[in-house]
């Protein structure tokens, strides 16, 4: 979408490029008329840029671009809504085939209401990525990625057949075949332009920030190469791909200063876990992150690119950078042409988006790092934020074995096997996700250790199940041209597929008897990944103490075989000299790294690479789909349903009801995560999911995981609150998604159909940081199916919040100092909100408790629909039936 814009300040300006007049709009000429901003944060001068371009007198004001320009004022304290408009949008194929399912069943609706169908079409490029099917069910072989490819096509053909339907059928959509890398790398090496360009509706090319939002929350990555992006959930990318503004309050924006420069042994990881941990603490949830200072310098792409990537852990919108000689560096590395890369830069400095180290932005807030001071680190056991130095993380499960799972670490045999395990043990080490596995540094230096620890005659211990999942082909590429791929293959590194598996909990089985040992005992098993995400029950349902490490340390732990030991001083283990190897016989010197970068990097290899992104391999290829303007919805089907969110869809919205007498569907604490609500991970065969999958004769063998079912409401809905690890307070210690119904204790799912059956609205009650974790569209989207009108909590995460209102849901938040505890609430009460249909953005709310005897009480909330564009869409039923009415009017 290029302009719509009146530009009524006259910006509008031709910048020559190449010998070309190409068109943009002046930020110099809006500073003339308004005031300067060259000391504007750069995320800010992408989104005054973006006012700028769209400006149209109602959905975007010169008030609201006079208000980014006073923004220095105030730094980002003054409260406004602001309308914004993304250049396109990414998807990644869990959180993608619901999009795609909706858009179809849009269609459908636009024929129901005598509208035209084919109206229901992307208006921005929308990139889809196939990267969160594959699941590691092979490992340690040389054929792992072979199988592990041909049981992916097996278990999804279904969806794949879809999404190729929707390549064919929707105007502007574009999807990566499965086996290509993770969206982000993709995004990264491939997709992002920095500065993108399109044909106006007078013929003239006008050129503009790159910019996304992208329906998985490292959408953030893409910060690093100075294109804005971040997660939303698929209810708003939708919303944005159908040309509506992405509406939001103008954020506040944190300086991180760096200075110094990251000391010998000292990896990116180590970096963004320190930053994560520093950064959760000063808390920037719903603001930006921009990093600046001297230290930026020693950074490279990729380490920007790692740091950019965990804005979602440590809580951020976005981790912004500038453009400099490095971006130009890696777009001519990784194969843009030299036409995109002579536009970056000669925009990025007509505009004040290129870093000059003498202009110090203005920001809310700073905090400063010394690079020097940070240590080989790790985080966990159970969140990214918790970081621990590498020596302390003995002392941390240790004490967790006293305090937290109050047991003794005892060992126990495994069933025919010549060994046993014990509380500890590293089951899992994989390298894996987009945080580290777009990084060339790491990697090689993860091959390294590889290479050293082979040769000295190292490997896995026997009860680790180890894997390498790049993010791109190029990274077999490079480890292959360096000599290191058949060293990691030495020590149970094998190649098992090209995406997100373990750290999105698509860690495969462990094997049976390991299992078995582990679950029969009660023992707590440990995983070591590479990964940005550690909340109990993601990553294995075997596994409980799960942390977040480097691609070398990820090697090194699979080597010790567990965490109970300290790492430094104790050895990895037995040489084939008899000789005891420790960590620092086996880690290698930066020079060796960058050496060892120099010589197995080059343009040609990504230019290769990339070159038919679209085309996929003869699976992909074999599978004939034929476009149409509607989708012939395949009676039976356990993958993919037609939603009943446009049932009986009229053009004027129904008036919404008050919230009367609603009961409690579940009492949460503290840091429910998108994990916790959403229906992630494999599919329990006694859970409603999986007795509803067996009534449609699928073997429990076939079952996949939620994720891949994430096109199918009815799987969805029963997996809403089910994760095996959420704590439901209502209940008395018990794990897993249960709840009461008139005192009888049964799944959430069950519970909440007979309280629909009885005509009863529901409500679920939070503590802090409700809705942390990825943008998980379903956790909005279940909520809405199991009949919760309001969800009532302590603080929420930025994204589900939003997606709450998306989906029609009321979020209410107590005031400060308030919560749960304060009302002795437990689960006997009922809820009353009045004047629903009136609510105003952010104003307080009151409600009503009437206690089991009959009692009552009042305490006020604030209504955290946020804007007044989101007021419309909680009216309208949800964020899609608004567009729907739109389009169809």
């Amino acid at each position: 979408m290029t302009a719509i814009g009146q530009d009524t300040l006259g910006t509008r300006d031709l910048l020559k490029v190449g010998g070309k007049d190409i068109a943009y709009y002046s930020l110099k000429k809006a500073a003339a008329k308004l005031g300067d901003v060259s000391r504007l944060p750069f995320s800010m001068k992408v989104l005054l840029e973006n006012l700028l371009r769209f400006e149209d007198g109602v959905t975007v004001t010169t008030d609201d671009i006079q208000a980014i320009v006073d923004w220095q004022n105030d730094k980002g304290k003054a409260e406004r809504e602001i309308q914004y408009r993304p250049a396109r949008v990414l998807l990644q194929d869990f959180t993608g085939v619901p999009c795609v399912v909706d858009l179809a069943a849009m269609r459908d609706a636009m024929n129901a209401l005598g509208a035209d169908a084919s109206k229901i079409n992307p208006q921005v490029p929308v990139h889809l990525v196939i990267d969160h099917s594959v699941m590691v069910d092979e490992f340690g072989t040389p054929k792992a990625f072979e199988q592990n490819v041909e049981i992916e096509y097996q278990r999804n053909m279904e969806r794949y057949d879809f999404l190729k339907w929707g390549s064919k059928s929707l105007n502007n959509f574009y999807a990566v075949p499965p086996g290509t890398g993770i969206c982000h790398q993709v995004n990264l090496e491939n997709i992002a332009q920095g500065v993108w360009s399109s044909e106006g509706p007078d013929g003239v090319t006008v050129a503009y920030p790159d910019t996304c939002v992208g329906t998985d929350s490292h959408t953030t990555m893409i910060n690093g190469l100075g294109v804005l992006g971040w997660g939303v959930g698929g209810i708003e990318a939708e919303a944005a791909m159908l040309g509506q503004p992405v509406s939001m309050l103008i954020p506040e924006v944190v300086g991180f200063r760096f200075t110094g420069e990251l000391k010998e042994g000292v990896t990116a990881t180590d970096l963004v876990l320190t930053c994560t941990q520093m950064l959760r603490a000063r808390g920037v949830v719903g603001r930006f992150v921009e990093y600046f200072g001297p230290g930026l310098a020693t950074l490279s792409l990729a380490d920007r690119a790692t740091l950019a990537n965990m804005a979602p852990e440590y809580g951020a919108t976005c981790g912004f950078f500038g453009i400099d000689d490095k971006t130009l560096d890696y777009m001519r590395l990784t194969g843009r042409t030299e036409e995109n890369i002579a536009l970056v830069e000669a925009y990025a400095k007509e505009q004040g988006f290129w870093i000059d180290p003498s202009v110090e932005p203005i920001f809310t807030d700073t905090l400063e790092l010394d690079l020097s001071t940070v240590v080989p680190s790790l985080a966990g056991p159970k969140r990214p934020q918790d970081r621990v130095s590498l020596p302390e993380v003995d002392d941390v499960f240790n004490a967790d074995m006293a305090n937290v799972y109050k047991k003794a670490q005892q060992r126990v045999p495994v069933e025919g096997k010549d060994f046993d395990i014990g509380d500890g043990d590293v089951t899992i080490a994989a390298i894996t996700s987009c945080t580290n596995t777009s990084n060339p540094g790491v990697l090689v230096a993860a091959g390294l250790v590889a290479k050293k620890a082979n040769e000295l005659g190292l490997k896995p211990k026997p009860w680790v199940k180890t894997s390498l999942a790049p993010g791109s082909q190029v990274v077999t590429d490079y480890l292959e041209r360096a000599g290191l791929q058949s060293h990691l293959d030495a020590v149970g590194f094998n190649l098992v597929g090209y995406g997100c598996t373990t750290c999105i909990g698509n860690s495969g089985p462990l094997a049976e008897p390991i299992s078995k040992a582990i679950n029969e005992n009660g023992l707590v098993a440990a995983a070591v990944i590479s990964g940005n995400r550690n909340f109990e029950g993601r990553v294995s349902p075997d596994v409980r103490a799960n942390f977040l490490a480097s691609p070398p340390l990820v090697v090194a732990y699979a080597l010790k075989g567990t965490v109970v030991e300290d790492f430094i001083t104790t050895p990895i283990g037995t040489g084939k000299d008899g000789q005891q190897v420790f960590l620092k016989d086996i880690w290698p010197s930066n020079d060796e790294v960058a050496s060892t970068m120099a010589g197995c990097m080059d343009r040609q290899m990504f230019q290769a690479r990339y070159a038919n992104v679209y085309k996929g391999d003869a699976h992909w290829q074999a599978i004939d789909v034929t476009g149409s303007d509607t989708y012939s919805w395949r009676a039976g089907s356990t993958y993919v349903a037609n939603p009943p969110y446009f049932e009986g869809l009229t053009m004027t919205p129904k008036p919404v009801t008050d919230i009367v007498e609603a009961k409690p569907l579940a009492i949460f604490g503290d840091s429910i995560t998108t994990d916790h609500i959403s229906p992630a991970g494999s599919i329990k065969a006694t859970s409603p999911a999986g007795k509803w999958l067996q009534e449609r004769q699928v073997a429990q063998a076939d079952f996949n995981s939620y994720g891949a079912r994430r096109g199918h409401h009815e799987v969805m809905m029963r997996g809403t609150f089910a994760n095996i690890r959420i704590k439901n307070l209502m209940l008395d210690g018990v794990e897993g998604g249960m709840t009461r119904y008139e005192g009888e204790v049964m799944p959430i799912y069950d519970a909440a159909m007979k309280h629909k059956a009885d005509g009863t609205p529901l409500v679920v009650i939070g503590g802090k940081e409700y809705g942390t974790g990825s943008s998980r569209d379903w956790a909005a989207k279940g909520t809405n199916l199991l009949g919760v009108r309001s969800v009532i909590v302590e603080s929420f995460e930025r994204i589900h919040r939003s997606n709450l209102v998306g989906m029609g849901v009321l979020p209410l938040q107590f005031k400060d100092g308030q919560n749960k505890d304060t009302f002795g609430l437990t689960g006997d009460e009922t809820f009353t909100i009045q004047n629903v249909a009136g609510l105003k953005p952010r104003q307080d709310v009151e409600v009503i408790v009437k206690r089991a005897d009959g009692s009552t009480f009042t305490f006020t909330a604030l209504c955290r629909i946020d804007t007044v564009n989101e007021l419309d869409y909680f009216l309208n039923g949800g964020i899609l039936q608004y567009v729907l009415r739109k389009l169809a009017a």
